[in-house]
């Protein structure tokens, strides 16, 4: 019997937490965030299995759950973890355009604005601009990295904004447990972070075969975290995320020169 029509339907709730634990497992296991059984993580994104304990892992995610709560509740949806919930906040989707600029300042205000510090004014004026609580804007704006290309080096920065953001690519080749990966790295050009020219990077597809995207082929389109190739993009989802992604980046950029030129102007 073919295994594809053996196997059981899986519900939503089942499929939204297994896309969390696929995007949540890689910074995860670096020791970036959530909590410290990032094996069991990644139990859950390999196996697609779905109960309460990945449920209470998600909770413990500091920087993640705010968001999904937030998206959920301005959907009229009961669970953080539906499907649509969390590929709204890893990809984008028309959810977040539903979320009023008062109601997401709110939240970031009351979850981050302590940890934000002096850098809140950047965060309020991406929000009152159009930020989306998508993960990119997390990265781009309540993180501290594109204020700190403004200041020092540049090089560490940057690879974190680039490796922490949700970013696609396309699969040039595979080779056991890697694959070779076309996509587009940030770079900071004229005092902005734009998306520069493609170039080829290694991605971790799996751990002794055991992957999280199954029956992975070249030319797939994937997204990605770290070094990780988290899932299979649909060319609706590719088409998403990208803009998610370059409006996400216009607005923080946008804040980030707001919050010089201010700064530059008081000390003047």
């Amino acid at each position: 019997m073919d295994a594809t029509v053996a196997r059981p339907a899986r519900s939503r709730d089942a499929e939204g937490a297994t896309v969390f634990a696929r995007h949540a497992f890689a910074p995860n296991s670096l020791g970036y965030c959530g909590p410290a059984h990032s094996d069991s993580l990644f139990e859950y994104a390999v196996t697609g299995r779905s109960d309460s304990e990945v449920a209470r892992l998600a909770t413990e995610f500091s920087g993640a759950w705010p968001y999904l709560r937030l998206i959920a509740r301005s959907a009229g949806i009961d669970d953080p973890l539906d499907r649509r919930v969390v590929e709204a906040y890893w990809i984008g989707s028309p959810l977040l355009e539903r979320i009023e600029p008062v109601t997401f300042g709110e939240a970031v205000m009351e979850r981050f604005k302590q940890q934000c510090g002096p850098r809140w004014g950047m965060v309020a004026e991406a929000i009152e601009a159009g930020a989306s609580p998508h993960h990119n804007f997390h990265v781009f704006t309540v993180y501290p990295w594109l204020g700190m290309l403004m200041t020092g080096p540049v090089e560490q920065p940057l690879k974190v904004l680039d490796q922490c953001r949700i970013r696609w690519g396309q699969v040039e080749a595979l080779a056991g447990d890697t694959a070779a990966i076309r996509s587009e790295p940030l770079e900071w050009r004229g005092g902005r972070l734009i998306l520069g020219p493609e170039r080829l990077e290694t991605a971790t597809v799996a751990v002794n075969g055991a992957a999280m995207v199954s029956d992975l082929r070249v030319g797939d389109w994937v997204s990605l975290h770290w070094h990780w190739v988290c899932d299979r993009l649909t060319r609706r989802q590719l088409s998403t995320l990208r803009y998610y992604t370059q409006r996400l980046l216009a607005i923080a950029n946008g804040a980030v020169r707001s919050s010089s030129e201010a700064t530059f102007s008081t000390r003047h």
